[in-house]
């Protein structure tokens, strides 16, 4: 029997790429033959590569709402990719899918449309609370969207087609993370297996009042015993975090500063608390390892959707809520270090971070999307 053909149109950020890989590993794992649709000079370019799947350039421009005319040119574009993939797909039956599936953003348009318009069944998946344009867009297209968040549902119902499935599958999170060793991640900083680490990482975006608010709880966490902090600052903070701690070099053991982190699975792994924004692969990755967290919302999201992401998590009872203006009241340090001494709680956290299921959200999406192939 041929393997079924799976076409991924997936780009922009990391947090489109990275389920769209989480997806197509799995799909791979399961005999499937993965194809990405995107633009080679953006992250998808790169990433896709390295992970080893075939990779098939578009071209398209976005919409920038503040210079209307550009409207023109995107449109232009987005036509002439569509009949391109088109007519790729009419006059080359080994390059035309089984089934098509968008991540957002607006470079999977070309491919939704060109697979819709010769009857190839369509799949959208939706990281965020709040979804984005295009996934919008393309909802009246789509046989199947897969949601990661129980709040977009009410969205998607006034936008799909008649026949559309919405599955709540989550949002697939990479192998690498699911891998995630917890030995390896304190050994190669240099922890000891019986110390209580703290994990900081506030991502791209406002990273600097969180790095700020954490700098200013050094006294606080290393005056708590055995307790570590491995704090990931964003590469435009870095310095300037680095000079605020002012850390001695006994007090550099403890507190491991570095402009980002490459090894997040198994750094989560060796957290027993998380630091961080709630962007939707933040929110992902610590519920797929189910670490304890406490969740720091970016205030200027589109519509507040970190706020939402976070509350995944915090009506489960796996994470706490701060808001950002929270973060210099003396209530965010001293919830901090009562989770750290807490071991309970964080337990009690844990628990109810697995039963959310996250890790295998990857699996739940092949199932949807095979079954419509």
């Amino acid at each position: 029997m041929a393997a079924v053909k799976v076409a991924i149109a997936a780009g922009g950020t990391a947090g489109h790429v990275n389920p769209a890989l989480a997806l197509a590993q799995e799909l791979k794992d399961r005999g499937c033959a993965v194809e990405f649709y995107g633009e080679q000079r953006r992250l998808e370019g790169r990433l896709v590569p390295e992970a080893g799947f075939p990779f098939f350039p578009v071209h398209v421009t976005g919409f920038d709402r503040s210079r209307p005319w550009t409207l023109v040119t995107a449109l232009m574009h987005l036509h002439h990719e569509e009949k391109r993939l088109v007519k790729r797909f009419r006059e080359d039956p080994a390059a035309r899918p089984d089934v098509a599936i968008g991540f957002g953003a607006y470079l999977e348009l070309p491919l939704v449309r060109a697979a819709a318009k010769i009857g190839v069944p369509v799949a959208l998946h939706e990281q965020n609370s709040v979804p984005g344009l295009a996934n919008k867009e393309s909802a009246r297209l789509a046989s199947l969207i897969a949601i990661s968040h129980p709040a977009v549902k009410q969205v998607f119902e006034a936008k799909k087609g008649k026949g559309t499935r919405i599955v709540m599958t989550g949002n697939p999170v990479r192998r690498s993370v699911l891998e995630g060793s917890r030995s390896q991640g304190r050994a190669s900083r240099g922890i000891p297996a019986d110390a209580t680490v703290l994990l900081v990482f506030g991502g791209s975006l406002g990273a600097k009042h969180l790095n700020e608010a954490v700098a200013s709880l050094k006294g606080a966490l290393l005056g708590i015993p055995g307790v570590y902090v491995v704090h990931a600052t964003g590469a435009d903070d870095y310095g300037d975090t680095v000079a605020r701690l002012a850390l001695t070099p006994e007090e550099q053991k403890r507190w491991i500063v570095s402009p980002y982190i490459s090894d997040m699975g198994d750094a989560l792994a060796a957290a027993d608390l998380v630091l961080s924004r709630s962007g939707a692969s933040s929110v992902a990755e610590i519920s797929a390892l189910a670490v304890p967290s406490v969740l720091v919302p970016f205030p200027f999201a589109t519509e507040d959707h970190q706020t939402t992401n976070a509350h995944l998590l915090v009506d489960a009872g796996a994470a706490r809520l701060v808001r950002d203006d929270e973060l210099d009241d003396p209530s965010f340090g001293s919830g901090i270090v009562e989770l750290l001494k807490d071991s309970d709680e964080r337990e009690r956290m844990r628990s109810a971070a697995e039963g959310l299921g996250q890790a295998g959200a990857a699996a739940r999406l092949a199932d949807a999307l095979l079954a419509l192939a």
